[in-house]
């Protein structure tokens, strides 16, 4: 047999295979029931890849058209796997709910090269584990431990704004550079207790390999033969994600290491203030100076006792939070500043709460001073609920699930798409328009719980949910106490790209005008 008969035969067999195995699937319990669901038209083998394998711009159109079309549920087959999407809030509770579906789905393995199997990854009694143990760095009680950071970089993000204005028209800058890059050294310094350096080349390299990853992540994930880790690592896209991989976990073992030396020099002696490695006691003791105890040292102080976190589990844990930490609140904080520049009454009204607050404090911000600001909390609020910073969850579903609208079978992947769950005309009157109104107490109290889930919901809602809040509110209330903002760009006429965060498509810019 000469080599082009061979060639011919074995993708013939191939071809046989692939056909066989797609009409298994279909025949199968799963893939009947995933049938009974509409959707976008699909061919035998390779599913809806020629609507997923399309620039990231038009998959994020594609999914908000198809939210549209079939609404509240449609499916997908990606080679043969099926994917239900939903976002109608009753079938939204009724995932996030559940104690048995918490496994995230196989789409979250692509990102275990880079997380492992930290918080955001893992599932079963390793995350029931961690969640346990970090719980506790994220009540609000804890949550003073972190202020005096979110302040002080709150203050430099202000000032050299400012040091940039050469007159009373003021200065327009690309937001988010400006906004990640205090968000990054936030969470490194407050939950880390790390030292960060203003215009660290490193920190530009973690922030441009965090944005690549995430393109990497979406076409990997839309082509089904880049599943197994061996092809991949053979790709183009493979050895680029080999690439940043490295300039991440470089950024992050610098901080661990950092914390660590502290720790040894200190023989260990402030790990005293967490009992049982579990619980973060803040109260200081006043005839020592130390560095303020953060969320890192929980992991390391649970790595002592022995409660099952390792060198290994340290840096997972890290990672995850680094980058979830910084990147969906700088987001948050982008389409906040955005909305409120483009709205110049609710600014203005936002301002005056603001600057009523302040007035009794000459200026100086606490936690007693943002727990006040109620119309500015309404503010984000309702940012959020336009442009969620994660716009999308995923569960592996571990039994068949009845739906209100829909059976979804075992095995399937469930993809809860909280930007359209937050723009259901259903749920919410205009849903488009830009209304902070919409979060006054008493208005909240008639809406369905899972109609608006930024942080998601259930047993794996976001532990520092909090803790952004806070550092959202803090940023915000500084910007707007010290500047009038006016809009650049239109968040309406912003394209967006399906990423792992929300991310605007190309640069948003807004011109911040001091004030006296």
């Amino acid at each position: 047999m000469d080599l082009q008969t061979l060639i011919t035969t074995v993708l013939i067999t191939l071809i046989l295979l692939l056909i066989i195995l797609n009409s298994y699937i279909h025949r199968s319990k799963q893939g009947q029931l995933t049938d009974k669901i509409p959707g976008p038209k699909w061919y035998p083998i390779i599913g809806n890849a020629l609507d997923l394998m399309v620039p990231l711009e038009d998959l994020w159109n594609f999914f908000r058209r198809s939210s549209r079309n079939y609404y509240p549920v449609y499916k997908l087959w990606l080679g043969v796997w099926p994917i239900i999407n939903i976002h109608h809030p009753d079938d939204v509770e009724v995932i996030l709910s559940s104690n048995k579906n918490i496994k995230k789905s196989l789409f979250y393995d692509y990102l275990h090269p880079w997380l492992n199997s930290g918080l955001l990854t893992s599932t079963g009694d390793k995350w029931r584990g961690r969640r346990k143990i970090l719980t506790p760095a994220f009540h609000l009680h804890n949550l003073n431990e972190y202020m005096g950071s979110i302040v002080d970089h709150k203050d430099r993000l202000i000032s050299g704004i400012k040091s940039e204005i050469k007159s009373e028209d003021g200065v327009i800058k690309e937001l988010l550079p400006l906004l990640s890059s205090s968000t990054l050294n936030i969470i490194c310094e407050s939950s880390m207790g790390a030292t960060m350096q203003e215009n660290d080349p490193e920190q530009k390299n973690y922030k441009q390999s965090v944005y690549e990853v995430g393109e990497i992540f979406y076409y990997r994930a839309v082509r089904p033969w880049f599943n197994s880790d061996w092809i991949f690592g053979f790709s183009a896209k493979g050895r680029e994600q080999a690439k940043c991989l490295k300039t991440l976990h470089k950024f992050t073992d610098k901080i661990i290491k950092e914390r660590q030396q502290y720790h040894k020099d200190t023989k260990g002696k402030y790990l005293d203030d967490f009992e049982g490695g579990t619980n973060l006691n803040s109260q200081y003791d006043e005839t020592v100076k130390r560095k303020r105890l953060a969320f890192l040292d929980l992991l390391i102080a649970a790595s002592k006792r022995g409660l099952g976190v390792d060198d290994r589990g340290i840096r997972e844990e890290v990672d995850t939070f680094v980058f979830e930490g910084h990147d969906t609140t700088a987001m948050g904080l982008l389409f906040a500043i955005l909305l409120l520049a483009e709205h110049k009454d609710i600014q203005e009204r936002a301002r005056q709460e603001i600057n009523s607050v302040l007035k009794a404090t000459d200026g100086k911000m606490g936690i007693n001073e943002i727990q006040k600001f109620s119309y500015l909390e309404c503010c984000i609020k309702e940012a959020l609920r336009l442009y969620p910073s994660v716009p999308v969850v995923s569960r592996e579903i571990q039994e068949d699930i009845q739906l209100k609208h829909c059976l979804v079978p075992k095995g399937a992947v469930v993809n809860i798409h909280l930007i359209d769950t937050h723009r259901d005309p259903n749920f919410w009157p205009r849903p488009n328009i830009y209304d902070p109104e919409r979060f006054a107490s008493d208005r909240i109290e008639k809406r369905h719980a899972f109609s608006y889930v930024p942080f998601s919901g259930g047993p794996r809602n976001c532990i520092g949910q909090k803790f952004a809040m806070l550092e959202l509110k803090t940023v915000i209330a500084g910007i707007l106490h010290a500047f009038y903002l006016e809009p650049q760009d239109t968040a309406a006429d912003m394209k967006i790209l399906s990423d792992l965060v929300i991310r605007p498509a190309t640069p948003v810019y807004v011109k911040f005008v001091p004030i006296n």
